[in-house]
């Protein structure tokens, strides 16, 4: 099995140490333990803990990739679907638990996120929904991921 690294921005990177000491018990402050809930149940517990592994293990941090509008881990991407005019924006990366981004997070192994990969802007590609549907997509812009 191969192992690939996973972009993580900082803010992603931080609360997912928090939370894997949280499940680890390991000392933390009252207001870390507070914020994660940790799973009664011990199959749950090991898996969130080894997903967590996982992501960090080969993380890259807030490393901003190329400016070179190329879709990729990291770039917050504009797309447009079909022949809809409204485009939409999203940040290619981790997905785990990124509501405190500010921005919609989509996965690099979403049916979304794999056929975006390696696309340049205004390259249009197909993805495949989970549902059997087959969709258009139009890379309008790709630039680095920017922390608020």
């Amino acid at each position: 099995m191969q192992r690939t690294t996973t972009w993580l921005t900082a803010a992603t990177h931080d609360r997912l140490v928090r939370e894997l000491a949280v499940l680890t018990g390991a000392p933390v402050p009252p207001e870390t333990a507070a914020e994660f809930e940790v799973p009664v149940d011990q199959e749950r517990r090991d898996t969130r803990i080894a997903r967590i592994q996982e992501l960090l293990r080969d993380a890259v941090v807030g490393e901003a990739p190329p400016d070179d509008g190329v879709a990729e881990p990291g770039m917050v991407l504009t797309v447009r679907y079909g022949s809809e005019e409204e485009a939409e924006t999203f940040l290619l990366g981790v997905r785990d638990r990124s509501d405190a981004e500010g921005i919609t997070v989509y996965s690099p192994e979403s049916p979304l996120g794999r056929a975006l990969i390696g696309a340049r802007e205004g390259e249009e590609r197909e993805y495949t929904t989970p549902r059997g549907k087959t969709f258009a997509v139009t890379l309008v812009r790709a630039v680095p991921y920017r922390p608020a």
